[in-house]
Parts: structure tokens; sequence; C-alpha cells
């Protein structure tokens, strides 16, 4: 799986410690990650991980992007609810766009524990059942 991971300043820390938790797990997907949390993680985890730009810089479209393009299967995204920030509409459009697309998405640590532990088990194949009928259906090849 493509999974994305985003942390404001307050929460990176956090997701740092969650990545090393779940080390064993995040080593078997693609991980992608904004600008100091790419690193960050990278660091700490000793992972590899594709870093695109800061969050205010753009990362969150370009994660955006990729989420519209149905390139991310899951988004982590430690964010701070509390702090105004200046890039606000980007998050919400990430948000929005996660429901749009159906990509599983944490904004805190019990649920980002929830979502790892579920993908480790298996239950989150049906996003790959939706893409065979999605391509299928643009082939003109579905059965109903």
């Amino acid at each position: 799986m493509n999974i994305a991971l985003v942390a404001h300043d307050v929460h990176k820390n956090l997701l740092v410690d969650f990545v090393i938790a779940y080390r064993h797990i995040f080593q078997k997907h693609q991980l992608f990650a904004t600008g100091t949390t790419g690193r960050r993680i990278s660091e700490a985890a000793k992972l590899d991980v594709i870093r695109l730009r800061s969050g205010p810089l753009g990362g969150d479209q370009q994660i955006g992007a990729m989420i519209a393009m149905d390139d991310i299967d899951m988004l982590i995204f430690f964010r701070d609810p509390i702090s105004a920030l200046g890039h606000e509409p980007d998050i919400s459009a990430l948000l929005r766009l996660c429901d749009v697309q159906r990509i599983p998405l944490a904004t805190n640590v019990a649920t980002a524990e929830m979502l790892i532990r579920a993908m480790e088990n298996g239950f989150l194949s049906w996003r790959e059942e939706i893409h065979k009928y999605e391509t299928a259906r643009l082939n003109g090849t579905e059965h109903i």
C-alpha cells in the first residue's frame, strides 16, 4: 500500500514514535510524507520515505493530487485541531478528498493504530476489489 504521513509541528514527535513502534508494518509499504516529517521519520525509523514539499509550501496539495489520482491508499495525518493555521483550506481540501476517494484517514493516534492493525490483518483489501471493479467498468467488462 501507498501510505501518506503528515504531522503538524506539535505532533511530529508522536508520528515519528508511532512509525517506529509499527516499523515492522510500515517497512512493507511505500511511504510518502511532507517535508520535515518525512526527513524525521526516515532518520529515526530508518525507512525509505518519499519526501514531498512542506505542508504549507504545497506538500498537502501534492498529497491531495496523489489521492485524487488514486495513488495513495491511506493517510495518517496527525493535525493540530487547536491552532489556527494559514494553510487550513489546503488541510480541509485534503480531508475532503479522502472522503471523496474513499481513502482511510486517521487524524489521531488511536484511529491510526486501528488502521495499521487492520492493514496488517488484511482488512483493507476491499480497496483492491474496488480497483478491480472500477478497471473492469472502465473497460466495459464488469459483471453485475
